[in-house]
């Protein structure tokens, strides 16, 4: 059985060769939705994580950066993400209502 810890390596991995582009975000997203379901978090992570990778795959369509679906921003969000998703594993303990925890939202940033 995976742990947390492996998990979210293993989601690291997947992002990083995403970025260089050694993985098509398709496999991101898949992985990372499967991947996702095995971890112990607050609802409001697969929350924003649903979010994040529902646009991930929209900006998609599109063939050139835009504001709505910066394919660079989205990846550093999932990075954001993945950084909280650590911290919360790490502080969680046993027994813990995965509720309670603070909340978390996604930041993406445009420039003008």
């Amino acid at each position: 059985m995976s742990t947390a810890l492996d998990t979210l390596t293993r989601m690291n991995n997947t992002l990083t060769a995403c970025v260089q582009g050694k993985v098509s975000q398709n496999v991101l997203i898949q992985q990372w939705r499967s991947d996702a379901g095995l971890l112990s978090l607050p609802e409001k992570f697969g929350a924003v994580l649903d979010q994040l990778l529902d646009r991930l795959e929209a900006s998609a369509l599109f063939s050139e950066e835009s504001c709505s679906f910066s394919q660079t921003a989205l990846l550093d969000s999932l990075r954001l993400w993945l950084d909280k998703a650590q911290q919360a594993s790490h502080q969680q303990p046993s027994g813990m209502d995965p509720g309670s925890s603070p909340s978390m939202t996604a930041q993406i940033k445009c420039d003008p």
